[in-house]
């Protein structure tokens, strides 16, 4: 197995502390977002959705940024792990549609309830299509993996171990879909467990950005599966 960021001396250099003031930047974030929605004056649900989504990641990710590269003066993705060539990349992409049905063939082995799908009120057009696959498939992807496995996950697994470090990234990760999943606990437990899936290919090769392939092609592949289950309606 290849030596782990983890593994040096020092790292991470980030703080609980650190994860407090990211927590508690969420609300001003979640108000600034709403007021730039009702600012764009704009009147589609779905596209007041889509600006809302943006401006959160976007505000997010600036006060990561700020947290880790700025207060620090270290380089931001690399500290993140988004590491360059991405180890084990094409077994991510071969992985993400496999992962993808074995969730949904226990979904079905648990009797997930079939819940309204709220990514089929976004599709309206084929521009509304692009922009959401995009979401689903890269941005979303991207920042839930620099928070959950860049940033926390070394701040836990420094704290308690590498099996600790994935399993209680994956929680909050699990938790962070619940109102999307109406709260039902096969849903949030599948979710948890593709958490896990992520978490542990980001310990076995060092990097973010394999787990973040990893996820992109998870989500894509459910996204494909949402489009087949959409011509046949």
């Amino acid at each position: 197995m290849p030596e782990l960021e983890t593994e040096q001396p020092g790292f991470p250099f980030w703080s609980f502390e650190d994860l407090c003031l990211l927590l508690a930047a969420i609300l001003p974030i979640w108000i600034t977002a709403v007021l730039l929605v009702r600012i764009s004056r704009v009147t589609s649900k779905s596209a007041q959705t889509l600006i809302l989504q943006s401006a959160v990641i976007a505000l997010l990710l600036a006060v990561l940024y700020l947290l880790v590269s700025a207060r620090y003066r270290k380089p931001f993705w690399r500290s993140l792990g988004w590491a360059r060539p991405v180890r084990g990349a094409w077994w991510c992409v071969a992985f993400g549609p496999v992962l993808a049905v074995t969730v949904g063939a226990l979904g079905v082995v648990l009797r997930a309830p079939e819940l309204p799908d709220p990514v089929k009120d976004l599709v309206t057009g084929r521009v509304a299509l692009a922009i959401v696959m995009l979401f689903v498939v890269v941005l979303g992807p991207i920042y839930e993996e620099l928070f959950f496995r860049g940033f926390l996950y070394p701040l836990l697994t420094k704290s308690f171990g590498a099996l600790a470090g994935i399993l209680l990234s994956a929680l909050p990760f699990a938790l962070l879909h619940g109102a999307q999943y109406q709260w039902a606990w096969q849903q949030v437990s599948l979710v948890g467990l593709a958490g896990v899936a992520f978490g542990y290919v980001r310990y076995r090769t060092g990097s973010t950005a394999a787990s973040t392939i990893l996820h992109g092609c998870f989500n894509l592949t459910q996204f494909l599966g949402f489009l087949v289950t959409l011509r046949h309606l």
